[in-house]
Order: C-alpha cells, then structure tokens, then sequence
C-alpha cells in the first residue's frame, strides 16, 4: 500500500473538503485523463444536471481507478474543469464529489472555470493523479 501523507501546513486554513498538500510514495503513479459525463456507449449522463454529471465523472474515475489497481482512496491530485463556473455551483459539486472520498482524507484539488470543454453538452471534467503499489 502507498503511503500518503495529508498535511495540515500552519498558516494555511483547513478545508475539509480538500488537503493543501498530500505526499505520496509508492512505486506507481496512475495519470488519468480528464473524465467527462459518458456512459460506455459514449451516451451524455445527466444533461443539463451538474450534480448528475459529476457523479456520473467520479465514477468515471472509478472505473478508470480499478482498471489501474487502485481505488479513490490513491488519488493525490483532482483538477476539476467547470464550465461557466459561479460560486453557487461549488457546493453542488462538492457534495456530488465528497461521497466517493467519504470516510478518508481528501486529494489535494483544484477547481478551474472554463468557457467550454470539448463537447457543449459536458458541464464538468476532471482529471486525477493517484499512486498505487
């Protein structure tokens, strides 16, 4: 099992929904490409629902999570892609994301509000690093 530390730096408030710094040391580093709203068929999932898309991108990630040996318990790093991000959205994203880090310290993050992504149907992508024994 990789070892991963949370630090909690002093002069650097704690958000408990996101770690300032994570260490990590393991012998793999699983890159994941920006996950967005598809089933397998390549079929939008929730249109429209930010909440929807973004739970159907954390399993995204999941997927691609396992096929690697790892879990959501390996992700270091999340950077998260939003389109015509307002702060209002945050909370809707955060509590669709948190469920899949519930009971474990959270990766590290960073929330960018985008014009558009590849597809004017996405509303939300992100991509991950995790490292896996």
């Amino acid at each position: 099992m990789p070892k991963l530390d949370h630090l909690r730096p002093s002069g650097l408030h704690h958000n408990p929904a996101y770690s300032h710094v994570v260490t990590a040391s393991g012998a793999r580093t699983i890159y994941i490409s920006g996950q967005v709203s598809v089933d397998e068929e390549g079929r939008i999932v929730g249109e429209g629902d930010i909440a929807a898309q973004t739970t159907q991108v954390m399993q995204n990630l999941g997927h691609a999570l396992k096929a690697a040996g790892a879990s959501y318990s390996n992700i270091v790093k999340i950077t998260t892609f939003v389109v015509n991000y307002k702060p209002e959205l945050r909370p809707i994203i955060g509590k669709a994301r948190s469920a899949f880090f519930e009971g474990m310290e959270p990766p590290a993050s960073t929330l960018l509000g985008v014009t558009a992504l590849a597809a004017p149907e996405w509303l939300i992508e992100i991509e991950a690093i995790a490292v896996a024994d």
